[in-house]
């Protein structure tokens, strides 16, 4: 079965709700997953922890899960109508893009990349990127698009930005790696425009994440077994 071609097997059901954010079960994933007990942690912590926990995920696991995932978020993106989709290149064991970004290529759908911003600290700019775009790596050892000011794209713009993540948790909280550059990016979006997608592991989930004023909650969180949703 190729990406495209999401079955319906995979739509989700059962769906209870917890605060504002129901939470679907993919079928035939995994009914039981079993949280990190995150109470009473540093951030610091807990971002140790989880970053431990996916980088112990085999290669072979990592492409399973990956296309598992890449099914449902496509299904999503599909069902926006989006034509216009910023997502992140993997690093450091996170759930890996390219099965996605290959997939919303084939339909034709615009892809970006997120660039560390050059004159705006902890800022990102985000750059159209296909198979003819030239890539440079950034100070963190992530490639990212050249910086070419024809092919940046303005947030507002954007249907979807595809968040990479380290930790979340089940109101829809989420953890980076401590810069702060999807913080700034997810404090421009206004009513949704464009919609924050996550996109995790299973195993990223912890059972409480500590918010800072800063925290910006995603509306969707997309992992191999199951959604995360405020907005139905």
């Amino acid at each position: 079965m190729t990406l495209t071609r999401f079955m319906t097997e995979h739509m989700p059901h059962a769906v209870p709700a917890k605060g504002n954010i129901s939470i679907s079960t993919f079928a035939n994933s995994a009914s039981q997953i079993q949280l990190f007990d995150s109470n009473n942690m540093s951030r610091q912590a807990i971002r140790r922890h989880i970053r431990q926990e996916r980088n112990s995920i085999t290669q072979d696991e990592q492409q399973q899960l990956a296309l598992i995932a890449s099914r449902h978020l496509l299904a999503e993106i599909q069902r926006l109508n989006a034509k216009r989709v910023a997502l992140y290149l993997t690093h450091d064991g996170e759930l890996a893009t390219n099965k996605i970004i290959d997939a919303l290529w084939q339909q034709g759908i615009e892809t970006y990349l997120p660039v560390v911003h050059p004159f705006s600290p902890g800022n990102l700019l985000f750059l159209k990127y296909d198979k003819q775009t030239e890539m440079v790596e950034n100070q963190y050892g992530i490639g990212e698009p050249k910086l070419d000011a024809s092919k940046v794209m303005p947030v507002n713009q954007l249907d979807v930005i595809v968040t990479p993540l380290v930790a979340f948790d089940d109101s829809g909280n989420r953890m980076g790696m401590g810069g702060g550059y999807y913080d700034r990016t997810l404090a421009q979006v206004v009513e949704s425009q464009p919609l924050a997608v996550g996109f995790a592991h299973d195993c990223q989930q912890v059972s409480k994440l500590p918010v800072e004023y800063w925290d910006i909650p995603l509306p969707l969180i997309i992992t191999p077994t199951r959604r995360f949703s405020s907005i139905g």
